[in-house]
């Protein structure tokens, strides 16, 4: 474990990641944060950075977990049906205006796991209808955002169960380091190179415009067909605003468009997902159509099955990324409990939003337009994890061939 002072030298140079790799923020930009209370320490060392790489004005919003659960143990049953609408759209008229958006995760994965599942549910898509117009902006790139982690002892005692609280903190905090790429001697020239090695596999996936993906494993057999003009992104991208940035902090995955409607076959979940408190475990479904007709869980179906029902577009696909099984993350062989760390050491798919920057040729063209060329659209984008080192992953060409792409979860074409 490291030292206290050795703590704060990463830590503060997580926050300058976070700024000059993650958001790339610009001179006079602003920049909103949202955070759990135990994250003040990083999100003060990101203001610093912000300050000085010329951020206008820092607008954090924080979380508390002791809060969330008060609503659920006192509040009168109607109030799950109940979200700050007023403050989503706040947010969103910010990014209108060209506002950088940072979200710090690290809250306790299964906050919510003991509570009635219905008013999880509820609480969630109320949360997600209310969110809806900020979501839309982050999903088409429309700014520069980020994604990174601050550990939590409510999240490392979940991570590291057996340890004494202090130890099970630091270590958290040093798995968080190290996927992050801030143990290196120069953290911004490793991003760079990292990035670069997902760009090249990002590259070489658009050249060859694959049609559909076919992952197979125990318990999986699923063909995903890929969007109409689909295009691979990985690493730092440019927003629509100009700006390039690393929406998430650590990232492992190439990822791309699937289309809504040329998903079939099924597909066992290879992690637990953790939703907004919520442990879903033992996932297994089956898509006809691009649709989930048959969903099963060891645990959280309930949950499952009312994310499912949010809106038309919840039981389909809105992303598919690639991810090798000896990612550092994987390699570590921790269950970060978080989707951030544990999307990255494992191929996986989301349901809901399709990332629209993830489709060719879209200016001019209208929303009715992007759907019909297979882009998914939903309130909700919820990312779960289907790949290991038992899951091989074939291209089917535009033709109707075959080439293998992934075996036993590693690349089969270097790049």
């Amino acid at each position: 474990m490291t030292s206290s002072s050795s703590h704060d030298r990463l830590l503060d140079r997580l926050g300058e990641v976070a700024v000059r790799i993650g958001l790339n923020i610009a001179p006079g930009q602003q920049l909103l944060i949202t955070a759990p209370l135990d994250a003040v320490p990083l999100v003060r060392r990101i203001t610093e950075h912000a300050y000085r790489a010329g951020a206008s004005l820092v607008t954090p919003f924080f979380s508390d977990d002791e809060m969330t659960l008060a609503r659920f143990h006192h509040a009168p049953d109607a109030a799950f049906d109940v979200a700050a609408g007023w403050l989503q759209d706040g947010m969103a008229n910010a990014y209108r205006d060209g506002a950088a958006r940072m979200a710090i995760t690290g809250g306790n994965p299964v906050l919510l796991s003991n509570e009635d599942p219905d008013r999880v549910a509820r609480a969630n898509k109320a949360s997600s209808l209310a969110g809806r117009p900020a979501m839309e902006l982050i999903t088409s790139f429309a700014v520069n955002w980020n994604i990174v982690a601050a550990a939590t002892p409510a999240w490392a005692a979940q991570v590291f169960p057996d340890d004494a609280p202090d130890v099970a903190l630091a270590r958290l905090w040093d798995a968080i380091f190290l996927a992050s790429r801030v143990t290196v001697d120069d953290p911004v020239a490793a991003w760079a190179d990292h990035n670069a090695t997902l760009h090249r596999r990002a590259d070489w996936l658009n050249e060859r415009r694959f049609a559909a993906l076919h992952f197979t494993g125990p318990g999986t057999d699923l063909t995903v067909g890929l969007a109409d003009g689909h295009a691979w992104a990985g690493g730092s991208e440019p927003a629509r605003n100009g700006i390039v940035c690393n929406p998430n902090i650590p990232t492992e995955e190439v990822f791309t468009t699937p289309h809504a409607q040329r998903v079939e076959g099924h597909v066992r979940a290879t992690k637990p997902l953790f939703h907004q408190g919520t442990l879903i475990d033992g996932i297994e479904v089956r898509f006809e159509g691009g649709r989930i007709v048959e969903t099963h869980a060891t645990q959280g179906l309930p949950v499952l099955e009312r994310i499912l029902a949010t809106d038309e577009g919840a039981s389909r696909l809105g992303e598919v990324a690639l991810v090798p099984h000896s990612s550092p993350i994987s390699h570590s062989g921790i269950l970060f409990r978080n989707t951030l760390f544990d999307e990255n050491a494992s191929s996986h798919i989301a349901l809901g939003q399709a990332y629209t920057k993830c489709m060719l040729d879209t200016d001019g063209q209208t929303p009715e337009q992007i759907v019909a060329r297979g882009a998914n659209s939903s309130f909700i984008h919820i990312d779960w994890m289907i790949g290991s080192a038992e899951i091989n992953v074939d291209a089917i060409t535009q033709d109707g061939g075959r080439e293998p792409l992934m075996r036993h979860g590693e690349w089969a074409n270097p790049v």
